[in-house]
């Protein structure tokens, strides 16, 4: 209950326990804890639907301080399983707040656990890799039986958990945009529709003939969770999208799952990419951007053939984009829309905007 200090423990699946103070819900959770290293912007963590099936450590040491701005989430509803922070800020001040951040945890059922040495936490999952844990009010005496537990979580399905479930329109532009949603971050929809873009956002197993038949001027496939490999009814309607050369924008595991339907391979990285600090390289320019990250898994490789890597991570050389050699097709892997975050790369959905034939149609 708020108001009242409560024990809560974070347990790892290596066996590491942190001891702290829970703020929040009260439940119990397991999920896959990962770190991200943005100073602002938890609101729209908290609401951005790739987080679907993990719990997220703030690298940043206070949480809180400007409270919840509703008008800043990323979806209808918060997806992060679990919050850690080292400190809470209890009163948050801002003159766009609507509520304590704590009182946002304590109405969408999401356990929070604070005081803990987040940076000893987030070398650890450096070290040995995003892992699960659980976030609980209970001590266990008999751990070895919570770690089996622990360790047999998987993040699975969270696609279909986080898609719209009928399709939705906004905007009244000209310009015509089918957007599949994964677990679409809101402000993709709203980057388009300022840009003269009406926007239709489809549910994830939408069919392709259903987009085609429309006659739509482009096609967009958003973000979302989880491992893209698990969505091979999805890559397979893709593949179908591909082939009729509409033009098409793809960011994160929109992107991820173009690379699939193309034969590419994808992996999954050791600690992934999660904050706003992101450095990436234009291959085409050499300049280099700051991005906005949220993801666990990135492409492998590319068919030279058939693709180039358009942007690479500046700090491991990971893909970052491809441009498709034969296809009007472009895709990144971070966030253009960068919310929150910073706004260097929004200049990719005005290209898209191109390459649908500009203004022509407007």
């Amino acid at each position: 209950m708020k108001g009242e200090t409560m024990k809560a423990y974070l347990i790892l699946e290596d066996g590491h326990i942190f001891e702290g103070e829970s703020f929040g819900s009260t439940k119990e959770v397991i999920c896959e804890f990962v770190f991200n290293t943005s100073m602002t912007g938890y609101v729209e963590v908290l609401t951005d639907p790739s987080y679907a099936g993990q719990g997220v450590v703030m690298t940043y040491p206070l949480i809180g301080n400007y409270g919840v701005c509703l008008d800043d989430q990323e979806s209808s509803q918060p997806h992060v399983e679990g919050f850690v922070v080292n400190e809470l800020s209890r009163k948050g001040s801002h003159f766009r707040k609507h509520m304590e951040l704590e009182d946002y945890l304590i109405e969408n059922d999401i356990p929070g656990i604070q005081g803990i040495d987040t940076r000893y936490l987030t070398k650890l999952i450096r070290d040995k890799g995003c892992m699960n844990g659980m976030i609980t009010t209970t001590y266990y005496d008999d751990r070895n039986k919570v770690l089996e537990k622990i360790k047999d979580y998987r993040v699975k399905g969270v696609v279909e958990e986080t898609t719209c479930q009928k399709a939705y329109t906004l905007g009244n532009g000209k310009i015509r945009v089918a957007l599949y949603d994964f677990g679409a971050k809101k402000n993709i929809v709203m980057e388009l529709v300022k840009r003269g873009c009406c926007v239709t956002v489809y549910p994830a197993w939408t069919l392709a003939e259903d987009i085609l038949k429309e006659n739509y001027d482009g096609v967009m496939l958003s973000n979302g969770p989880g491992d893209p490999k698990e969505c091979q009814a999805i890559i397979q309607q893709i593949r179908i999208l591909k082939e009729s050369h509409i033009p098409i924008f793809a960011i994160c595991l929109g992107h991820q799952l173009m690379a699939l339907a193309h034969g590419f391979e994808t992996e999954k990285l050791k600690y992934g990419h999660h904050g706003a600090n992101h450095p990436v390289k234009d291959m085409n320019t050499k300049r280099v951007y700051i991005s906005t990250q949220n993801h666990n898994y990135v492409v492998k490789n590319i068919d030279k053939k058939i693709a180039k890597t358009w942007f690479l991570n500046v700090n491991d050389n990971t893909i970052e984009g491809i441009e498709y050699l034969k296809e009007n097709i472009k895709t990144v892997q971070f966030h253009p829309e960068a919310c929150a975050g910073p706004t260097d790369t929004g200049y990719l959905f005005d290209e898209f905007i191109e390459m649908m034939g500009g203004n022509q149609n407007a």
